[in-house]
């Protein structure tokens, strides 16, 4: 030790763990000759570094400057202590003593060092701390030459995958790609891809530049784009869609399982329809023998499934997250107002997430699913426990929606709280919108949806909702119109068709081609009465209905089928718009039916009725902000998945002068629904911290 050392003692916060921090931060201090020691703790990173003081200074700014590429530092908080008489750098064990603060960090791809390893090797096991020798590192049963075999020969594989297994075929194979529908009964739902490389992706799909940056970061979701008209791909890999999703491999196994094979591959969640994926070895053995000709295993466990995250582009420049989770969980988002006390956010029923907030933080779950199924509701209910002990959090106050029968409603409501909070559905869009960009508003939210609990009790879905994080007022909604049986209408959209014909006319229409005369006056006596018939809003069950009055989906096999197949259905272009005004429908309707009876083609009608609500949508957010001197509109909900129709009402409201906000690290979704629902719960806390129980306000 000279006499004219300094000695620094400093906190490194952010995603510092599990980023190989420490071993950067041991050769940092090498290079510049510095001596000390670094150790994770429960808040970070803690190092102390002495020498000589412009080195030292150097070695604090490059802490953040030249920190390891998956690393995310927040704050480096550094102070002057004394030196000690301690030669040396070394890398020292972790110590606990606190509650735990460091931020978790997502799984992550492959990096392109460790990959060249893989297929060159080199040592890399002093950045990455793996245990990967030939001798003790993973091991595979069977062989992978025997899963590319039975691959290439036409057959299905179950592959262990990171959070889950997934199962794989031939993407140009008619008949591999057939049986897989068949043995996982699922009849019509796109299947994702997974191709080598973005040179790979390009040969199917139109990969513009932020496609590419998606496909090739480090969560490697799956990217939604447009598919060339020759791509070689199944029929069967994407039927009626305009659209193909590519991934790229993001395990060692996966590119090797690529590599040898050589051409793209279906990479479909590992489950039967509905179920949760399989995740663990045994599981997967009982579940998924029956649908796979080999499975692929390994022996390293995976602790939590998780599904592979979907995104897609708005706009050409914007990113749209349409399923959160592997590669982007368990990431915090900031809560825009500070939760008081820690906060449990129950979520909705379908594409089902949770999430945790406690102070500025907020940690949204992984999707889960539709919580109708037992296996899933388990799964929810394991992910809300381990995420509590992951982060240390034991809530205080629980948010949830307001329907009664949603079994995440349950939940919630069976937990012990200081506080439950009811949320509105289409209110926790809204907010959950505003928060994800950091504003606690007011604004003007067109929230579109397909089922959604009002607080008048009928089924909302077609909302302007005026509000902030706080309270909301319902400015305006789409003309309500009866949902002939109840939910049997969501899988029958040709009983919404029959409906909006009717509320149309004025009496009850001729039945559509396809469905049986004596079932269609059933339905239209139903839409007639209360019974069996409740009253509702829903913009998803217009879409639905326009679907079956255009002849392209009259039964559904999967959520939310008919208004994508009607946006895949639209032709590109200009084509008019029919009349809506205040949206109200039924001009519409009659509009379309007309067209459709004179020979216009249903491509022509659907790109007129997407046209048409966005222009409606556009008009009537203009008025509700101007009278309310609001200048911020929210888009969101799970209608507003829908590219053509976001992007149309979003380049109306722009040109109106509006600021538009969409969701980009959210589902529009109800995945992104326990998101809003902690921000109203931390925002109302915030407000009212001696309140036991909130509902709704409206202004």
């Amino acid at each position: 030790m000279t006499k004219s050392a300094i000695r620094s003692r400093a906190r490194v916060e952010g995603v510092v763990q599990g980023v190989g921090f420490r071993p950067f931060v041991h050769r940092l201090a090498g290079e510049l000759a510095l001596d000390g020691f670094v150790l994770n703790d429960e808040r970070g990173v803690l190092v102390e570094v002495q020498g000589a003081p412009d080195r030292v200074e150097a070695f604090l700014a490059r802490l953040r400057d030249d920190a390891p590429p998956l690393a995310v530092v927040e704050r480096v908080l550094a102070e002057p202590v004394e030196p000690v008489a301690a030669p040396g750098f070394r890398i020292v064990e972790s110590t606990r003593g606190g509650p735990p603060s460091a931020l978790v960090s997502a799984d992550v791809a492959t990096c392109d060092a460790c990959l060249a390893e893989l297929f060159d090797p080199a040592d890399r096991r002093f950045h990455a701390q793996p245990i990967a020798c030939p001798d003790c590192g993973p091991s595979l049963r069977p062989s992978l030459e025997e899963a590319v075999a039975v691959l290439l020969g036409g057959g299905v594989v179950a592959i262990k995958g990171l959070g889950g297994f997934h199962l794989a075929c031939v993407a140009a194979d008619e008949r591999a790609v057939a049986a897989l529908r068949a043995r996982k009964h699922r009849e019509d739902k796109p299947f994702a891809l997974m191709v080598r490389d973005a040179a790979a992706a390009a040969e199917l799909v139109e990969l513009g530049a932020l496609e590419e940056e998606l496909l090739r970061s480090r969560a490697r979701p799956i990217v939604l784009a447009q598919r060339h008209p020759d791509a070689r791909v199944a029929a069967a890999v994407a039927p009626r869609a305009r659209e193909l999703g590519l991934m790229l491999p993001y395990t060692p196994l996966h590119h090797l399982l690529l590599a040898d094979a050589g051409v793209p591959l279906v990479m479909t969640s590992g489950n039967v329809s509905d179920e949760p994926i399989a995740f663990e070895d045994v599981d997967a053995v009982g579940r998924l023998s029956s649908i796979a000709d080999l499975l692929l295993l390994h022996d390293r466990p995976i602790r939590t499934r998780t599904d592979d995250s979907v995104v897609r582009v708005i706009g050409g420049a914007q990113p749209m997250t349409l399923r959160r989770s592997r590669g982007y969980v368990p990431a915090s988002l900031a809560l825009p107002v500070p939760a008081p006390r820690p906060i449990l956010a129950c979520g909705a029923e379908l594409k089902s997430t949770f999430c945790l907030a406690s102070g500025a933080r907020a940690w949204v779950s992984h999707h889960i699913g539709d919580l109708g199924n037992l296996e899933t509701l388990a799964a929810y209910t394991d992910g809300v426990a381990h995420f509590e002990r992951l982060f240390d959090v034991a809530p205080e106050v629980v948010a949830h929606d307001l329907h009664p029968e949603y079994l995440s409603t349950r939940y919630a409501l069976e937990r012990d709280a200081g506080a439950h909070v009811g949320v509105q559905h289409h209110h926790a869009h809204l907010a959950a919108c505003l928060a994800e960009h950091g504003e606690p508003g007011p604004a003007i939210g067109a929230i579109y949806d397909g089922t959604g609990y009002g607080t008048d009790g009928t089924i909302w879905g077609g909302e302007l909702l005026a509000g902030d994080l706080t309270a909301f007022e319902r400015a305006g909604h789409l003309r309500p119109v009866r949902m002939p049986g109840g939910e049997q209408a969501i899988r029958q959209p040709w009983r919404m068709a029959c409906a909006w014909l009717q509320e149309a006319l004025g009496e009850e229409p001729e039945p559509l081609a396809g469905v049986e005369a004596g079932r269609w006056r059933a339905v239209a006596s139903l839409a007639r009465g209360e019974l069996a018939a409740p009253v509702t809003t829903s913009m998803g069950r217009l879409f639905d209905a326009v679907a079956a009055l255009c002849g392209i989906r009259l039964e559904v096999t999967y959520e939310g089928q008919a208004a994508i197949e009607l946006e895949a259905a639209a032709e590109p272009g200009d084509h008019g718009r029919y009349d809506m005004p205040l949206l109200d429908a039924r001009p519409a309707i009659l509009a379309l039916i007309a067209d459709l009876r004179g020979g216009t083609t249903p491509g022509v009608v659907a790109a007129r009725f997407h046209d048409t609500v966005a222009a409606a949508t556009a008009d009537s957010c203009e008025a509700a902000a101007s009278e309310r001197g609001l200048e911020l509109a929210v888009l969101s909900g799970g209608v507003f998945a829908n590219r053509r129709l976001l992007e149309a009402t979003a380049a109306r409201l722009r040109a109106a002068g509006l600021r538009v906000l969409v969701p980009e690290r959210l589902p529009p979704g109800d995945g992104g629904i326990a998101f809003g629902q902690a921000s109203v719960a931390a925002a109302q806390s915030a407000q009212s911290p001696t309140i036991g129980k909130w509902e709704n306000r409206a202004r």
